[in-house]
């Protein structure tokens, strides 16, 4: 064993040897190649030497080599000599072994190895070497051709090889300590399949390899070869073969290139047709990844397998792929689904087969769903077989339940066949919009699918062209375009953003409705994003009511972007949680503040300001945020308090207390606020003075004089009211009687009606106060301010019946309050008239529905004595007996 290894040893220390001093090696061809290794004395039908080696060949190297030996046990060559064996490669095309390059004198492409055996018949192997689709291992298939007597033992098969870094034009090659050695997996057939990792950056570098084979005891070893990876790339075999009917009714074969192949593939295909009619078979070679069969016939069968190799330089052809059989139908459609956009027009071919004879197509006709005939103004013979259908501006197509398309029937005169085309017809009208920010840095899209049918399978996808400046007239889809990224909003909206944007240049842009039946496109439209411009809302924002003229001041200030002349929309309303809002324009682009009259001085105001491009371009900006006005005094009172007096006092007296009593004012009339009131006396012996009541509504003083004027003024922040009411406290006035009479009669408990007859006055009647109270009760008078030239009023109170009340009517001259007309109850005979109407008001409802109740109660009674007496008698004329017989007539019981 010691010995057998040293042996082994020597062997490969011997190689390295002589592929040095020949300093050759055999390229490595992507085909099949052969190593053969014979003895010196084999003739020729076993081994052809290269041209100019000596057959005499113990002569050729002037040596032998040592010989090997066996076992006792090994009976078959115990008397064998040493020989020396020689081993060449040589191609299934070349019988002769390889030379070497530079054609030396005296040196042959062999290489020698010391043998005990096989000095009669040799050793020969096939040789495949690729690289593998991956582009990561390189591999070659070593396959022997020996039938080895010895199969005790092992058959085993290593390979050295070096990947140098440079390669010159006549290289040295590498020492031994750059070879690595890989052991083959060898199967129980003498086929060894031997694996080389090559790194990606190596593949079109230089690599050199060697076999050292033991079989039979005995060591081969290979000459020197060389290999390109990248020259010998065994593709992997085409993906996704398919095969379809195109819409001029060719049978379209296609296919997917295997991935990370570095260069273009050719491909080989080969297809049989099996039909009731022909049998063919082919084989045609190809660039691209698609082929076309014409002719196709219904109901047929085709089988296709597809490989492919290098287009252009070496390579070797990979596996073929995986067979894939079509079986045409008895009635073919081409095309046989169809996806179109409103508006369009579109044609289907159909070629029909029926009980294995093809129908003329001049008999075929077509159908809509099974339920309308198409017209045959829409038909077209295209040849003996193929008719031709043509639907001109499409509509819509409308959801039929779960279909989404209508079928369309080929029909042979009166008979159709249960299969159909498939005519899909979508809107593509989608609208897109568009928004650039207020900072002009970025710029919103928007659109919906609402508006479009939903196909399965379905996407659609927003596709986009940038021009270098403006929009064209007519806005085209270009071919060349760019897809852009747009996400689903809750709003049921897509947005998609361009961020940065180049705010002059033009965005074609379009929606992509992609399906596996083909993609439509929806109209283009062109955008410009500085005509789209939605400005910043403008900012401080301030509303005021302006003092002593009392009109609603808003001001603003302009956005910084957009530099153009902008409009201004303004919007205001009384401050509320539903504001009715009312709109003004403001066309002058300069302008910042603007005044607009209110009616209510005295209201708060909510005010909002939002822009837009002047010249009508891009967007309204959003409402700024409201500003509000505060409640300020704008004007003197429009007028002083109403006020009336209850006065106290002894009236055999000429002194009495005289109480004022007055209503606060109203904000529309004190503009807005009271500080103060104030009251103004006047006399025609103590002359005038005034006195400060603060903010109450009530005040006290004496009455002295024969004449006293009283004045109460509403004092606020900017001065007194100017108008007031006077109000003259006269002893002669007050015996002054012009109300005749005075009437009162209640219409329900919240509102009786007053009425009154004056007499001819001399004075001038200035207006009535009318005073009212319940007597029962100890509560405040009420009283009212009335217009001289009324002689009916309606007072609104909460009135009770049983009560009594005192009502006083005062005239008021302007020389002073007259005699007063006092009444303490209701009119006594309208009072009688209402309680008598009132009780025929009840009585007569209360008999009519007492005579309804009774009418009806008569009805059920005679229906339920009818059912009760009279439910079991039988009808005789639906007795037997009684067949025949007349009972209209008298007959006499005997």
């Amino acid at each position: 064993m010691t010995c057998q290894k040293f042996c082994v040893v020597l062997l490969h220390w011997e190689f390295i040897y002589v592929i040095t001093a020949f300093n050759l090696s055999y390229p490595i061809t992507p085909w099949r190649f052969k190593l053969s290794c014979m003895p010196p004395n084999s003739t020729y039908d076993y081994f052809l030497l290269p041209a100019g080696l000596s057959k005499n060949t113990s002569n050729l190297n002037g040596h032998y080599e040592t010989a090997v030996e066996f076992n006792s046990s090994d009976t078959h060559f115990s008397n064998l000599s040493k020989t020396t064996f020689h081993c060449c490669f040589r191609s299934e095309q070349d019988r002769n072994c390889s030379l070497c390059a530079d054609n030396i004198e005296g040196k042959t492409f062999v290489s020698t190895v010391n043998s005990l055996v096989f000095q009669q018949i040799g050793a020969n192997w096939n040789i495949q070497c690729w690289l593998k689709g991956d582009l990561k291992l390189f591999i070659c298939y070593v396959e022997s051709l020996f039938m080895n007597p010895f199969k005790n033992y092992n058959h085993k098969v290593h390979l050295l090889y070096a990947l140098p870094e440079v390669l010159e034009d006549s290289p040295l090659v590498p020492q031994k300590g750059s070879f690595q050695m890989v052991r083959c997996n060898c199967s129980v057939h003498e086929c060894c399949e031997c694996l080389v990792p090559v790194p990606t950056a190596k593949l079109n570098d230089t690599l050199l390899m060697c076999l050292k084979i033991t079989s039979g005891g005995v060591i081969f070893q290979s000459p020197l070869m060389s290999v390109q990876p990248i020259n010998m790339v065994k593709p992997d075999p085409p993906l996704g073969l398919r095969m379809e009917i195109t819409v001029d009714g060719n049978l379209k074969i296609s296919w997917s290139s295997p991935p990370l192949v570095p260069f273009p593939l050719q491909y080989e295909v080969k297809y049989s047709e099996n039909s009731t009619t022909v049998i063919r078979e082919a084989d045609k070679i190809v660039s691209a990844t698609s082929l076309l069969v014409d002719s196709i016939l219904p109901g047929s069968s085709y089988e296709v397998q597809v490989r492919g190799k290098r287009l252009d330089g070496p390579g070797i052809w990979s596996d073929w792929s995986t067979p894939h059989v079509f079986t045409t139908q008895d009635v073919i459609y081409f095309p046989p689904k169809i996806l179109t956009s409103v508006g369009s027009n579109v044609s289907f071919h159909c070629i029909y087969k029926n009980e294995n004879k093809i129908v003329s197509s001049k008999k075929i006709v077509w159908w809509m769903n099974l339920a309308e005939k198409i017209p045959q103004s829409q038909y077209d013979v295209v040849s003996d077989h193929v008719s031709k259908v043509t639907f001109f501006n499409l509509n819509e197509t409308k959801p039929r339940g779960k279909f989404t398309y209508d079928a369309v029937y080929c029909c042979n005169e009166h008979e159709c066949h249960h299969r159909y085309a498939e005519l899909y017809v979508i809107d593509v009208n989608i609208n897109i919009s568009c928004e650039t920010d207020g900072y002009l840095t970025k710029m919103t899209c928007r659109w919906s699918t609402n508006t479009i049918q939903s196909l399965a399978g379905s996407t659609l996808q927003l596709r986009y062209r940038r021009s270098s400046l403006y929009c064209s007239d007519i806005p085209s889809i270009h071919p060349i375009s760019k897809p852009k990224d747009c996400y689903l909003q809750r709003d049921g909206f897509y947005e998609c953003v361009f961020q940065p944007i180049f705010l002059l240049s033009g965005y074609t842009m379009w929606i992509r409705i992609n399906h596996p039946l083909g993609s439509l496109d929806s109209p283009p439209t062109c955008v410009l994003p500085d005509s789209v411009v939605k400005p910043l809302p403008p900012s401080s924002v301030k509303a005021e009511i302006t003092k002593n003229i009392g009109l609603l001041k808003i001001s603003w200030e302009k956005p910084v972007f957009p530099e153009n002349n902008l409009q201004f929309q303004i919007r205001y309303g009384l401050s509320g949680k539903e504001v009715q809002w009312k709109m003004y324009d403001v066309y002058d682009a300069k302008s910042k503040s603007v005044s607009l009259p209110v009616p209510d001085f005295c209201a708060v105001y909510a005010v909002q300001v939002r822009c837009k491009r002047l010249d009508g371009l891009g967007y309204w900006s959003n409402w700024s945020n409201p500003a509000y006005t505060v409640v300020m005094d704008v004007k003197v009172p429009m007028r002083g308090p109403e006020f009336w007096r209850i006065i106290n006092g002894d009236t055999m007296k000429k002194e009495k207390n005289v109480t004022l009593l007055w209503k606060p004012l109203m904000k529309n009339d004190s503009l807005c606020s009271v500080q103060r009131y104030v009251i103004n006396h006047h006399t025609s012996c103590n002359g005038t003075w005034s006195e400060d009541v603060g903010n109450h509504t009530k005040f006290t003083f004496l009455w002295t004089e024969q004449a006293h004027t009283v004045t109460v003024l509403a004092i606020n922040s900017i001065g007194a009211s100017v108008a007031n009411f006077n109000l003259t406290f006269s002893w002669p006035m007050s015996k002054v009687n012009v109300v005749q009479s005075l009437s009162a009669y209640p219409l329900n408990s919240s509102c009786v009606i007053l009425s009154w007859i004056l007499s001819p006055s001399d004075y001038k009647l200035m207006y009535f106060i009318i005073e009212w109270k319940n007597l029962n009760e100890d509560g405040e008078i009420k009283w009212l301010r009335i217009s001289s030239s009324v002689k009916k009023y309606y007072i609104h109170d909460h009135f009770i019946p049983i009560e009594k009340y005192q009502f006083s009517l005062y005239p008021i001259f302007m020389e002073g309050v007259g005699k007063p007309k006092i009444i303490n109850s209701f009119t006594q005979d309208y009072t009688e008239k209402h309680q008598n109407d009132a009780g025929l008001y009840v009585i007569v409802p209360v008999i009519i529905s007492s005579s309804i109740l009774l009418l009806g109660t008569l009805l059920i009674s005679h229906q339920r004595m009818k059912k009760l007496f009279w439910e079991d008698v039988p009808n005789p004329k639906n007795c037997s007996w009684a067949q025949g017989l007349n009972f209209q007539k008298r007959t006499d019981i005997l």
